[in-house]
């Protein structure tokens, strides 16, 4: 018991929790090098562009771990891959898998949306079409977008990923 509430008290925003998608400190070849600042300024600059970068995906992912908070990203990312289903079998399994997984009522990772928003989604999956997760995706959408993305970029997670982007360039142009 001890042991569990130990690592629920240990929040960390540090840079070593999501160095796996930055080269190492001392590798100074290009080749490794995975992102630039240009492209870290870039996730400053609009949501979407972090989100739709593989590096600025993961690093918001491990930021929202390091808070407890990752269930509205994880959800976003399984209707990503919900939309792109062609098989209503597939998307009858998935909408399924979703629905028990986020929006039920004291579902393990439950989304925070509203009575009616979680209601309607309900009824709209019991007959699954691609664009049945549309409106709650734009919902849970949003709410990153207001809330954790100002958060993620006041972080300590993301000045380090700047100041480790812009000493990689740096030693890459000397």
């Amino acid at each position: 018991m001890k042991t569990r509430l130990g690592c629920l008290s240990h929040k960390s925003d540090s840079y070593s929790d999501f160095s796996e998608f930055l080269p190492p400190a001392n590798e100074t070849t290009a080749r490794c090098l995975k992102v630039s600042t240009d492209e870290v300024v870039r996730w400053s600059e609009s949501f979407d562009h972090l989100l739709s970068h593989k590096y600025g995906l993961a690093a918001f992912r491990t930021f929202l771990k390091s808070e407890f908070s990752d269930e509205n990203i994880e959800f976003w990312m399984a209707c990503e891959e919900y939309k792109k289903l062609k098989s209503s079998t597939k998307l009858v399994s998935k909408a399924n898998k979703i629905l028990h997984e986020f929006i039920d009522n004291q579902a393990p990772r439950e989304i925070n949306i509203d009575y009616r928003t979680r209601e309607k989604t309900k009824q709209t999956l019991k007959v699954p079409s691609p664009t049945s997760l549309n409106e709650v995706q734009s919902k849970v959408y949003s709410l990153m977008e207001k809330d954790s993305y100002p958060r993620f970029l006041r972080s300590k997670m993301y000045q380090e990923i700047m100041n480790r982007a812009h000493a990689q360039g740096q030693r890459r142009s000397v």
